[in-house]
């Protein structure tokens, strides 16, 4: 899996929110932390993003198991993204405008889906 963290690094995309229902993004893949002890739940990243010609956006963050089959995002402010949100205007939002806006697309992604794929692919 590409680390989720590399998405700091791909050159940044201008995204303007109001045109928030056009990024598409999918599973670029998902890494499951497990420290042996069967005890402790599982945790680790996941790394969505969308790639055209002209631009490549995405999203990472870490995820944690808080039950056996419940999933949350362990830090809802700690999202990473390459994105650089802009209102209507082309005016950059502050950090805690784009955590709403990055929480907003993270929570409409089946992304709870594919952690539990590469969960169950963990234990296989």
């Amino acid at each position: 899996m590409t680390p989720a963290w590399i998405v700091c690094a791909w050159p940044p995309v201008l995204w303007q929110v109001d045109v928030a229902p056009h990024l598409r993004l999918v599973h670029l893949g998902t890494r499951v932390l497990h420290y042996g002890d069967d005890a402790c739940l599982c945790s680790g990243q996941t790394l969505w993003g969308e790639a055209s010609n002209d631009r490549s956006a995405g999203v990472a963050w870490d995820w944690i198991e808080v039950e056996e089959g419940v999933l949350a995002i362990a830090d809802p402010l700690g999202l990473v993204t390459n994105l650089k949100l802009l209102d209507s205007h082309g005016k950059a939002l502050s950090d805690f405008q784009v955590a709403v806006h990055l929480n907003g697309l993270v929570h409409a992604l089946p992304w709870q889906t594919e952690v539990q794929r590469a969960l169950h692919h963990h234990d296989a």
